[in-house]
């Protein structure tokens, strides 16, 4: 058995990445590759890493490929990761949207989180609205007219998410002590979320090369540090895409530091305070 991932074994699993799920490995993370992916040669006693692309090429085992997908996934998370985008969210949308379900306009408003991952960013959106409801003392408009679909390529991170319950060192990760005692029980060691919040939010097993039609209007996208592992050509690919299912005015939210954005035939830039967002442009919706 040999676990040195040779410069043809990269090429052949950087090229199938790519392919499989938009995920560029730069050529100095090879390594990645190699340590990654090194357990699979031991679990099916494969004689090296061509012979594991092998099995992943023929199509015939679906649930290995998910797993290396899964072991070549970043799946990094914070609970309201940065401050401006809930700024934005409560300050400026939240009193948006509120009035226009007062007036009739729509009767949900449908919020994004593409990439997921462990389920702290569609969690956090609940928790936000959640708490700008009884902030606020409004009781006309509930947390269930707020539709927060969240997907994710891989089934391991899904399963997670799914569950709502998070150690402790996931929980220190950005989650302030009003929300975590508001919203979660401790059971042990694990902290368990409200029944409340984990019904707000739906999880979705979906690739970003999809077609994104299926999914419906969105009001609001929440695609944050998921392009910037992208190829240039499907970072425009996925911008476009979410143009295509923003209603009229909807907005795409990033990440504060991925200033690759290049799409203004898509997407109009707005600031508020220190946040930056991406207005839909009108004559695509």
């Amino acid at each position: 058995m040999s676990t040195n991932l040779t410069s043809k074994d990269f090429l052949l699993f950087q090229k199938y990445i790519e392919e499989q799920c938009g995920i560029s490995i730069r050529d100095d993370k090879a390594y990645l590759i190699e340590s990654r992916l090194s357990r699979f040669l031991i679990k099916f006693g494969l004689a090296d890493f061509e012979t594991l692309y092998q099995m992943l090429s023929q199509q015939k085992n679906q649930s290995l490929a998910e797993e290396v997908i899964d072991a070549l996934t970043t799946n990094e998370t914070l609970w309201f990761r940065e401050k401006s985008p809930w700024q934005v969210l409560e300050d400026k949308l939240l009193p948006y949207y509120i009035d226009e379900l007062r007036q009739g306009k729509c009767s949900t408003v449908r919020i994004w989180s593409a990439a997921c991952s462990t389920g702290q960013e569609p969690y956090s959106i609940a928790m936000c609205i959640d708490t700008y409801l009884m902030r606020h003392r409004i009781t006309d408009i509930t947390l269930e007219q707020f539709e927060i679909l969240a997907t994710d390529i891989s089934n391991t991170v899904l399963q997670i998410a799914q569950r709502g319950k998070y150690d402790s060192i996931s929980m220190a990760r950005g989650l302030e002590a009003h929300y975590r005692d508001q919203y979660f029980r401790q059971e042990g060691r694990i902290w368990v979320l409200d029944e409340k919040i984990k019904r707000a939010v739906r999880f979705v097993k979906f690739n970003l090369q999809k077609d994104f039609i299926p999914l419906g209007k969105f009001d609001l996208v929440f695609c944050r540090y998921v392009a910037i592992y992208f190829s240039n050509t499907f970072k425009k690919e996925v911008l476009k895409k979410i143009s295509s299912v923003l209603v009229k005015g909807g907005l795409l939210v990033l990440g504060n530091s991925e200033v690759f954005f290049d799409s203004k035939e898509n997407f109009q830039v707005e600031q508020y305070e220190n946040a930056i967002f991406y207005r839909v442009r009108g004559d695509k919706n």
